[in-house]
């Protein structure tokens, strides 16, 4: 997925007007919905992500939770932080059911909260 596509897929389920996101490389989303007129969003994203992306086993950063998106396609992956969700594709994966689509959207979260690769912000604040 391009990162016009996954801009575009996060802007669809993302509700609220004044919600500022930032994306990263693997589908995962950090929402912002209060930030500050002088915070650098990207920075404010990285940091939550750096916290809150990594999964450590045995701990609640293991724990996921799904959410099938109607209208479709795809699900998202919520996991210990409220604001940090990862959007998985139909054709990301082999099977629908919970458990495949949360450990595969886990999964992308690990990758994004080690790698912390912004690739798009989305500036709500007015």
């Amino acid at each position: 997925m391009t990162e016009h596509e996954l801009a575009s897929v996060w802007r669809r389920i993302i509700q609220g007007e004044g919600k500022s996101w930032v994306a990263f490389a693997h589908g995962t989303v950090v929402v912002l919905p209060s930030p500050a007129e002088n915070d650098d969003l990207a920075q404010a994203a990285v940091e939550i992500l750096r916290e809150y992306g990594p999964v450590h086993a045995g701990s609640a950063a293991g724990d996921f939770g799904t959410i099938t998106l109607d209208p479709g396609p795809g699900w998202v992956v919520y996991g210990h932080h409220n604001d940090v969700l990862t959007y998985v594709a139909p054709d990301e994966i082999t099977s629908d059911d919970d458990l495949t689509i949360g450990l595969y959207g886990r999964s992308k979260r690990n990758r994004d909260g080690h790698d912390l690769t912004v690739v798009h912000v989305e500036d709500k604040r007015s």
